[in-house]
């Protein structure tokens, strides 16, 4: 039986907080701001409580989040090359944002928008409605997610998505982690990620093409500390200063007409372990593609202390489809159209090695 509790409070400059606490006294903050995980406070293998979200101290920050922290990003997630891109035989521009490209929604990104909290028997669900030409996308978009967490430490993210005319969509959760709850980097955190494969980029961070894994720094199909593999002499990682890549996951057979390819089973695909603290970060999803995020551009950005982010103060797992794929082969799939509800599951599981 799932249990869990939700309380909320109103903090400055109109954004309202609801936390998810759940019979183990775990407990989880998120904003209606960008509908974005703020704090996660979870114990070491000692009983020793601690955040293990990268945020702000000042919740202000939340209103631009230029660092999208812990927020749902949409109506793409990642990026899409010179922000152009052709659907049904119609050119569309989106907004340009990042080196030329879009990013993240850009200018009219859901990490932006004030969601409502809908009444739900199960979680917290909150919802928006984003406007046809919001940054350039055709369509109005209802957009949802459920936020359900268990007595065993799973947050789960239901998405879904409904439109009246045909729009690109692909959206995730851009929870930056530490397990060690801030008290140093993500260097001596060991990562696993079931992928043969993944998409090398440019120097604009879009993919060029799909590699195989093995032998390089990107194979982490056994479990392999994340610092000493930044140090690798590895043309993909000085382009990214890291790692900033989607991961292609093993996937069972899709309907290519729905909407995402969405047809994938909820399965695990990575696990991440902090030697020091005994958490242990596990991630399922029905994404085919994974982006692991090393935090390379966290410099100077204001935290939760006195002194800033600096690069590899936290990592993102984020669950999605494939990066600039609507300009690819697989552009039917990442197409949500009148009719077609989008869905999306994500796990994110928190638990203590002994």
């Amino acid at each position: 039986m799932t249990y869990f509790t939700i309380s909320s409070e109103t903090a400055e400059h109109g954004i309202n907080l609801y936390t998810l606490s759940n019979a183990r006294g775990m407990r989880i903050v998120i904003s209606d701001r960008g509908a974005a995980l703020v704090s996660w406070f979870a114990p070491d293998r000692y009983g020793r409580e601690a955040d293990i979200l990268l945020g702000y101290r000042d919740i202000g920050r939340y209103v631009a989040n230029q660092a999208h922290f812990g927020s749902i990003v949409g109506r793409w997630g990642n990026r899409i090359a010179d922000g152009r891109f052709t659907m049904d035989g119609a050119d569309y521009e989106v907004h340009r944002n990042n080196n030329g490209n879009h990013l993240h929604g850009g200018e009219a990104g859901f990490h932006l928008m004030q969601w409502q909290v809908q009444p739900d028997p199960e979680g917290l669900r909150m919802s928006l409605v984003s406007p046809d030409g919001a940054a350039g996308f055709p369509g109005n978009v209802l957009a949802s997610v459920l936020y359900r967490l268990d007595e065993e430490g799973r947050l789960q993210i239901d998405y879904t998505a409904t439109t009246d005319a045909p729009t690109p969509i692909n959206l995730t959760s851009h929870g930056y982690f530490n397990l060690n709850g801030g008290a140093d980097n993500i260097c001596d955190h060991i990562l696993s990620i079931d992928a043969d494969t993944y998409l090398q980029v440019n120097g604009k961070l879009i993919p060029e093409r799909a590699a195989e894994v093995d032998g390089s720094a990107f194979d982490f199909r056994q479990p392999a500390p994340i610092g000493p593999r930044l140090s690798w002499p590895d043309e993909q990682l000085a382009i990214a200063g890291g790692f900033d890549h989607c991961y292609c996951l093993h996937r069972e057979e899709a309907d290519a007409g729905e909407p995402g390819g969405r047809s994938q089973p909820l399965r695990e695909v990575a696990t991440v372990y902090d030697p020091g603290s005994g958490r242990l970060l596990t991630v399922s999803t029905t994404e085919i593609g994974l982006q692991f995020y090393s935090g390379n551009f966290l410099r100077d950005v204001p935290g939760r202390s006195a002194q800033p982010y600096a690069p590899h103060d936290g990592f993102c797992l984020e669950a999605q489809a494939y990066p600039n794929q609507i300009n690819g082969p697989e552009s039917e799939a990442v197409i949500l159209r009148p009719g077609q509800v989008y869905r999306q599951t994500t796990v994110y599981r928190m638990s203590v090695r002994e």
